[in-house]
């Protein structure tokens, strides 16, 4: 229990914060929140699931609402866009709904309910892979728990919280399924539960494929057992699954099992990924895309028009590289000495999740612009793993002093670029020089203090937080 109190500091604190930003920002001013504030009250008020239709989506209107911040005049009922979406979370919220008498605080308040769940569960892969450095999984959970955009988007109405708890659930218990310490018939109804939130949940299908073949192999079971294995994994998942995938064949007809091509026919004037490149140029739009998904990971509010300072995006970008820089070095050094087969386990099997979140991601980015990092947030605990393992590594003296080194020159680096270009970039160096100091001494702080380090580290991200809510969001929104 001594070693669990942090997690449970993390926990309330996140839902302080996210209480605090489930209350103060406006109304309707999260990305989709009036289209699944109408799928759930369909549920409630008893019209039943929601078809979706011709109408239910008009980027004019829609447009319209946003730049002029969802007067009251103006009613969001037709927003019915997200209506081809799986129903579990809506089905869970209704009854919230109905009690509140449709109170939209109350159904915020309830996604972060669920961000608790998913930030838990985060914790908990973590210590899988690691349980005899439990540090490791509360600075990791703590840096996902206060991202700001995480906290913004937990704190809305949306089905995404919920794919986020269900599918690290579902990752936690693969971890331990790879041991044989969990049934195949739980992880496969889990499994099925994911399928029934959200289609960025769609990736634990092939992820069912890799852990039964990895558990087959290392065990030496026979085929007759992979088989049976095979069996109690996919029967729960896709018998739930397939309850409103034969919905959906009955209501939108073909093989529309997902109600994609509904969704596709009906969302007329979403920008197209084609249309830019044509317009912007293909490197122009490669550019923009990479720095709007970097800021929107990290903190792009409401409909992606509230920005933050820039140097808040700087500081992020330089703990950013120095996280991936700490992190691939621990990898490195943790492959040439040979991996405990539990944190082989967990390396292939998050690294396999993450890449399915890229690939479907880069997908859906082909067709329709859509570069929102919201959208790779279902790869955060490989992200909070690397970022625990990669400043642990950064802060050994050794590391810290050459790492040091490394950044000053680049310091230097930078300032003759901003000499020649006759704009040196002032809070910049300042932040670099910084760390150039910064890095060194929190080395040498005595391991006895480190835990108070890193609480500093996580107290930092929560102002961060509150600095992104009450700074930008309520007075750019309000």
């Amino acid at each position: 229990m001594k070693a669990r109190w942090p997690a449970v500091v993390i926990l309330i604190v996140y839902f302080v914060v996210g209480t605090l930003y489930a209350s103060a920002t406006p109304v309707w001013q999260a990305p989709d929140e009036p289209a699944h504030y109408n799928y759930v009250r369909s549920l409630a008020t008893g019209v039943g699931f929601p078809k979706m239709e011709p109408g239910d989506y008009d980027q004019a209107y829609l447009s319209e609402l946003t730049s002029r911040g969802f007067p009251p005049e103006l009613s969001i009922a037709s927003l019915e866009y997200e209506d081809h979406q799986p129903p579990l979370y809506y089905l869970l919220a209704a009854p919230v709904y109905w009690a509140s008498k449709g109170s939209v605080l109350a159904l915020r308040l309830f996604s972060v309910a669920l961000g608790c769940g998913a930030v838990a569960m985060l914790m908990a892969i973590i210590t899988e892979f690691w349980p005899a450095q439990p540090w490791l999984a509360w600075f990791g959970g703590g840096l996902v728990a206060f991202i700001p955009q995480f906290v913004a988007i937990t704190a809305a109405i949306n089905n995404d919280v919920l794919v986020f708890g269900l599918l690290w659930l579902w990752l936690w218990l693969a971890l331990r399924y790879l041991r044989g310490e969990v049934s195949p018939w739980v992880l496969g109804t889990v499994a099925g539960a994911v399928l029934l939130t959200k289609s960025t949940g769609y990736g634990v299908l092939p992820l069912t494929l890799l852990i039964a073949y990895l558990r087959y192999r290392r065990a030496g079971m026979p085929r007759s057992w992979l088989l049976q294995q095979l069996v109690a994994l996919f029967v729960p998942a896709l018998g739930l699954g397939g309850l409103w995938w034969i919905r959906n064949l009955t209501v939108y007809g073909g093989l529309d099992v997902m109600g994609l091509r509904q969704h596709a026919a009906v969302v007329i004037g979403q920008p197209l990924t084609l249309d830019w490149i044509a317009d912007q140029g293909f490197v122009s739009f490669l550019r923009g895309a990479a720095w709007t998904v970097f800021r929107s990971f990290w903190g792009q509010f409401g409909w992606m028009g509230v920005v933050v300072d820039q140097r808040i995006y700087q500081g992020l970008a330089i703990f950013s590289v120095l996280t991936v820089y700490g992190a691939l070095w621990r990898l490195a050094e943790a492959l040439q000495r040979g991996l405990e087969p539990r944190q082989r386990d967990a390396l292939i099997l998050l690294g396999t999740a993450a890449l399915i979140t890229l690939v479907m991601f880069l997908g859906y980015n082909v067709m329709f612009v859509q570069h929102q990092g919201r959208y790779l947030f279902p790869m955060l605990p490989l992200l909070a793993l690397g970022a625990a393992l990669g400043w642990q590594r950064l802060l050994e003296p050794r590391m810290a002093v050459i790492s040091a080194m490394i950044v000053a020159i680049v310091t230097v680096g930078v300032g003759l670029f901003g000499l020649a270009a006759g704009s040196i970039p002032k809070w910049l160096i300042a932040m670099l020089g910084v760390t150039v100091i910064g890095l060194p001494v929190l080395a040498f702080v005595p391991d006895r203090l480190r835990p108070i380090l890193g609480a500093g580290g996580l107290l930092g991200a929560v102002a961060l937080d509150l600095w992104c809510l009450f700074g930008f969001i309520v007075p750019m929104l309000s």
